[in-house]
């Protein structure tokens, strides 16, 4: 059996963070395995690498509700923050089942155990493994926003206003535990509002900045935080799932931006 924890910590306002201490003390082996188990945390096989498993497998996950997926073959990724996500190979990059860090994996013959910190559990029952891989990624330089999209950021954080009357700037990029919003701004009655920029507006734009929200309005500072998605052009698909999620649309008009004239400038 084979227990591998996550470095995964909790900031100081909810927010999980790297936690730079690994392999962890002696205290910290085997906290919240039950007493039989906490042996075998010393044998922590965690490396902080990518994990790619292909199996013939089973998930089951028990928590607030309860869901099931048959046998059949898919990829498990067990990611360096300790994530662990059942993915096949007809949605993308959606998992179809997963378990957010901070948790902890437990390895049995044919058994994996995936809890976290509230005792909800991802079972997976392998059949057969076909792929076992742990590949070291490096270092993640982020997102290098393409010239446009750049300077449509820079533009509309010294003309905030024509987001609304009132509205002013907090900060450029500001900072998240899953990386940077946009722009962070208040609008005229002083509320938070995180700001996404895009050239184009895709179904992505709209699922990042969901999970941007997620994490701001953990904050007791910040929250109620809403959102707004910005681009030159946004897909409908993208505009309904944006305003299903109370998230506002604003087409923007670079040149208009730019102040050249233009008589398609738009904002709504």
């Amino acid at each position: 059996m084979l227990v591998a924890r996550p470095p995964a910590g909790t900031g100081s306002a909810g927010r999980y963070l790297p936690r730079p201490l690994w392999p962890p003390t002696r205290r910290q082996r085997g906290r919240g395995l039950p007493a039989g188990r906490r042996g075998a945390a010393a044998r922590c096989l965690y490396s902080g690498r990518v994990r790619l498993v292909i199996a013939r497998c089973q998930v089951d996950y028990v928590g607030r509700l309860t869901a099931h997926l048959p046998m059949a073959q898919r990829l498990l990724l067990i990611k360096a923050d300790g994530s662990v996500s059942v993915h096949s190979d007809d949605r993308a990059y959606k998992p179809l089942n997963w378990m957010s860090p901070p948790c902890w994996l437990t390895e049995d013959d044919g058994r994996w155990t995936v809890q976290n910190k509230s005792g909800e559990k991802l079972l997976i029952t392998i059949d057969e493994v076909l792929h076992d891989s742990k590949h070291e990624l490096g270092v993640e330089p982020g997102l290098v926003k393409d010239g446009v999209e750049a300077h449509l950021q820079e533009l509309l954080a010294e003309h905030v206003t024509t987001l609304g009357e009132g509205w002013t700037l907090v900060r450029r990029e500001y900072p998240t535990a899953i990386g940077p919003v946009d722009l962070m701004c208040r609008d005229a009655d002083g509320v938070s509002v995180a700001v996404e920029i895009k050239r184009r507006g895709e179904i992505d734009g709209v699922e990042q900045l969901t999970r941007y929200l997620e994490l701001l309005n953990r904050d007791p500072l910040l929250a109620p935080v809403r959102g707004v998605f910005a681009a030159q052009q946004i897909r409908p698909q993208a505009r309904t799932l944006a305003e299903d999620r109370g998230i506002e649309c604003v087409v923007l008009d670079y040149d208009a931006l730019r102040g050249m004239d233009s008589d398609e400038f738009r904002l709504f």
